[in-house]
């Protein structure tokens, strides 16, 4: 059967959707922007149509628009501005999970009816390619229908990522531009920080980045790095920059040889123009790639990830901002596991060891530390302390591993900001963290 058989319109495939279904979109680039844009069209036919997303791309009116708030309940893997500022109109939450994970925890309760995304054009052979496959394949296993958005702009990349036209129910012919994201720039601050974090990278080390200043901050020091590997759950254009220069050619890598391997690309068009029919990058299932028991068998693994605070024994809360829902795990708790599995790997934790908050009362913002004695109520635990290896601000490294509670908390408060240390100490020293002054 010819592709062309199975083209229908972004009406027609809206349309099909029923009170009560259940849609799952692809991973930031990956998702559907055409179905997504015009789901208010069955917004008046439709009640309690949910849909799950991870790290959208677009303010979707049906997603922030109070009025739709009977016709569609967003789940969200991964919160961003857009969930945050829906999140008062009562019908978005968000999905606790290990991205690795997401698919066994769905399924073992609920089964898509759709699987919608974007797709490269189908080659001579049928096969197209999808830039994200943390969930999405297995997802469209599951699926009553499976719809593809595909575009003559969307990168052909390999790996498990291969869609072929016998496995989709319908497809919609888009051309609109791939999703970017900017090139991050970066502090003074992030460079502290990421001169710290690069004194323990060694040649023919195996790098994950996160997003944000301190990892785009890394990433322009690694250039005199010779070997280094690729083994990740985002593809940045960071990554693509340094596979150009020569620093990462994966081969001291002891899976996946001379390969990048991810489970999502996003960056820039420089990213989409060198991953495009490039064998190199291979964008993995997150069953196979943010999964401890595989990033243990990388090489040296780095795993750099970012944090909003820290306790004095160690746990990390990278989500939420006391009880408020602020971001996603993603892959952070996986690959810091990972990598202490790793031989010879490392996990870092990066912060600034403060922050300015709105003061509730006077409404005047005010410096806060991200190093605190106790995390706030309703905080989440991102990172269990049994789990963190290393926490970086730009005041040093403090590490964790092998610790006690009370030299953890000794490290901890002395890469805290100076005015916050005194502080710090006399609350340690109340909760009986460490022993009072004779």
């Amino acid at each position: 059967m010819s592709y062309k058989d199975k083209i229908i319109t972004v009406h027609e495939a809206v349309n099909l959707v029923k009170s009560g279904d259940y849609i799952v979109t692809g991973v930031a680039a990956s998702e559907a922007k055409m179905f997504q844009r015009h789901l208010p069209e069955i917004a008046d036919c439709v009640k309690d149509v949910h849909i799950s997303t991870c790290l959208v791309m677009e303010e979707y009116d049906y997603i922030v628009n109070p009025k739709y708030r009977e016709a569609f309940f967003h789940d969200a893997w991964f919160y961003t501005p857009v969930f945050r500022k829906a999140h008062k109109n009562g019908n978005v939450s968000y999905v606790p999970n290990h991205l690795h994970l997401a698919v066994q925890g769905r399924l073992s309760y609920k089964k898509p009816n759709f699987y919608v995304g974007l797709a490269s054009m189908p080659d001579e052979h049928g096969f197209m390619s999808i830039m994200s496959n943390a969930y999405e394949k297995e997802m469209m296993e599951q699926a009553d229908y499976v719809i593809l958005e595909i575009n003559p702009k969307c990168p052909r990349t390999f790996g498990d990522n291969q869609v072929h036209v016998n496995e989709v129910t319908h497809l919609i012919e888009v051309d609109y531009d791939i999703p970017e994201l900017p090139d991050v720039s970066f502090s003074e601050i992030d460079e502290v920080i990421a001169d710290l974090v690069l004194g323990e990278i060694e040649d023919g080390s195996t790098i994950q980045l996160g997003i944000g200043g301190t990892p785009a901050a890394i990433a322009s020091k690694l250039y005199n790095r010779k070997n280094l590997g690729i083994h990740t759950e985002m593809f940045t254009t960071s990554m693509a920059q340094l596979v150009k220069a020569g620093a990462i050619n994966g081969m001291n890598k002891n899976i996946d040889k001379g390969l990048h391997v991810c489970t999502f690309i996003l960056g820039t068009k420089e990213l989409y123009d060198f991953v495009d029919n490039n064998p190199s990058v291979r964008v993995n299932t997150g069953v196979k790639t943010i999964n401890p028991l595989v990033i243990k068998d990388c090489t040296k693994q780095i795993s750099i990830n970012a944090g909003l605070s820290v306790d004095l024994t160690g746990q990390v809360c990278s989500e939420s901002i006391g009880s408020t829902h602020f971001t996603g795990t993603g892959g952070q708790s996986s690959t810091a596991r990972g990598a202490l599995l790793s031989e010879g790997g490392k996990s870092f934790i990066a912060l600034y060891s403060t922050a300015m908050v709105r003061d509730q009362e006077t409404g005047e913002k005010k410096r806060v530390s991200r190093i605190v004695s106790q995390l706030a109520a309703g905080s989440a635990v991102s990172l269990q302390r049994n789990d963190s290896d290393r926490i970086v601000t730009e005041y040093g490294i403090a590490y964790m591993q092998g610790r006690s509670l009370q030299e953890r908390c000794e490290q901890l408060i002395n890469i805290a900001h100076p005015d916050f240390r005194e502080e710090l100490r006399k609350e340690a020293i109340a909760l009986g963290i460490i022993p009072g002054r004779n």
